[in-house]
Parts: structure tokens; C-alpha cells; sequence
């Protein structure tokens, strides 16, 4: 009987340990466990299909398309977060793993902006400087798009309907640009052909802080970001004024006194 028992337990533990390396390749999706080689292999199939749609039954656009209406966006200002790394104010850093284009200021600062980054395969990094800012641009598709996708417009006009949004920042001399996007749900996907979306709202924002020259710095991923206040940069300010972050001194003002001399008559 003991060692009947004994058996049983070595077979329990060999079939847990024997399934602890499956569950950490496998997510819960649809009340089952699916493998993550299952998960890829399915995405895949999915944007393989999706591409065989586009070249075998395009939808035939215009040659020559206008971007509809341009309203007046307003300008929303995003959240702030903090970094840990010293970084010169006014740089544009696009952290594409996590789906944030930071806009970095004084004091270890920064607005965090959500942002749709490439798709698999129009990924990159690298360093650029905005070239050029334009208000309700023009859309060319690229030739290699095109052939991707045959049936898009030569060019489209400005305006809501337009890809590119409510304002375009460029990058540098090449295809890509920072630019709105009307399509909301596309932001914290992977979902561009390289260019980083953003909320018109947010775009519009971005604009008045960035200039041509501003340099963007574009990398798979960025650490060291906190959405509250580092407790070390609380106490380090305690009593600090907020831009310049000097300490308040008072300084004694002396009064001068004057000694009146008497005229002797």
C-alpha cells in the first residue's frame, strides 16, 4: 500500500512538471489554451489571406481623389510622464513596442502620445530630423505600395478622408512621417506600412511644441518610464520652484539708514 503510494506521486509530479513547459507557451483564448506557435502560425495565415484579397479583387479607388472637409482640430495635450534618463529636452523619441511617441521636457519629463507603429516587416529604427510640417497634406502612395496594392489612387487631396490626417511631420528625406489619423482604432496596433499615427487632436498638439530640425529617435523599445512622480525627484524639488527648480532663498534686504547732519548755523 505504501508503495503504491509512493508510485502515485511520482506519476503526479512527472505529469505536472512534464506541463509546465506547454503552459508557459500557451495563452487562454475562447475558455482553451492556445500555443503561441498556433497563435503565430494563425496570424500569418490571416495576413497571408488578407494580402491575397488585395492583389486578387483590389477595390478600385478614384485616380484622383479628394480628401473631403478640413475642420479646425483642436489641440489636446496628452499625459506626462517621467523618465529616468537624462534626455535633451525637445527630442522626439518613438518607442515602437509600446506604442508611445515621447516629446521630452525639462525636468525628466515628457508627453507620452499612443501611436500605431508598422506592421510586421515595416518596422525600423534609426534617427531622423523633421524636414517639413504640413497642415492637411496630400497623399502619393509609394510605388512599392502600389504594387501591394493595386486600385489605390494616385494621389489623394487633404482632408478627413485623407490618410495622412490633419497635420504631417516628415522625416528626414524619407517616406515616413509622423501624421494624424482619423481612424481611431488603428492607434496601439501594428498596423502602418512604417509611419507612426496619431490622433488628430494629438498630431495637431505635437506641431506646436516640434520644428523642423527636432530630432527623432526612433527604437524597438524604451525603459525606464514611470507615469507618477519618482519620490527621489519629489524630495530633491521639496521647496523648489517649478521651471527653474531652484531653491527659494530670502534675502535680507538691509536697510539703509541715513545719518542727516545737522547745519551748523
Amino acid at each position: 500500500m505504501r508503495l503504491a503510494r509512493i508510485c502515485w506521486l511520482l506519476l503526479l509530479v512527472g505529469v505536472i512538471g512534464s506541463a509546465q513547459p506547454h503552459q508557459v507557451q500557451a495563452q487562454w483564448s475562447n475558455n482553451s489554451y492556445k500555443f503561441k506557435s498556433d497563435v503565430e502560425k494563425q496570424r500569418k495565415q490571416r495576413e497571408a489571406l488578407r494580402v491575397e484579397r488585395r492583389t486578387s479583387n483590389p477595390v478600385r479607388y478614384p485616380k484622383y481623389m479628394k480628401g473631403g472637409e478640413k475642420p479646425n482640430i483642436q489641440a489636446e495635450k496628452p499625459d506626462i510622464v517621467y523618465l529616468e534618463r537624462n534626455e535633451a529636452p525637445g527630442t522626439v523619441i518613438v518607442n515602437t513596442s509600446g506604442r508611445q511617441l515621447y516629446y521630452v521636457l525639462p525636468g525628466k519629463r515628457a508627453y507620452a502620445y499612443p501611436i500605431s507603429v508598422g506592421r510586421q516587416g515595416f518596422t525600423w529604427t534609426g534617427t531622423e530630423r523633421i524636414s517639413r510640417i504640413k497642415s492637411w497634406p496630400s497623399w502619393t502612395p509609394p510605388a512599392d505600395m502600389r504594387r501591394r496594392q493595386p486600385g489605390l489612387p494616385i494621389t489623394v487631396s487633404g482632408g478627413l478622408i485623407n490618410p495622412l490626417g490633419a497635420k504631417a511631420l516628415y522625416l528626414g528625406n524619407s517616406i515616413y512621417r509622423i501624421h494624424g489619423t482619423n481612424n481611431k482604432r488603428s492607434i496601439g496596433r501594428a498596423s502602418s506600412s512604417g509611419c507612426f499615427r496619431m490622433l488628430n487632436k494629438h498630431v495637431t498638439h505635437l506641431a506646436t511644441l516640434a520644428k523642423i530640425g527636432t530630432k527623432v529617435r526612433v527604437v524597438s523599445s524604451y525603459s525606464g518610464v514611470s507615469e507618477s512622480m519618482p519620490l527621489a525627484v519629489f524630495f530633491s524639488g521639496f521647496g523648489a520652484t517649478e521651471d527653474t527648480g531652484s531653491i527659494k532663498t530670502k534675502k535680507k534686504k538691509k536697510k539703509k539708514t541715513r545719518s542727516k547732519k545737522r547745519k551748523k548755523n
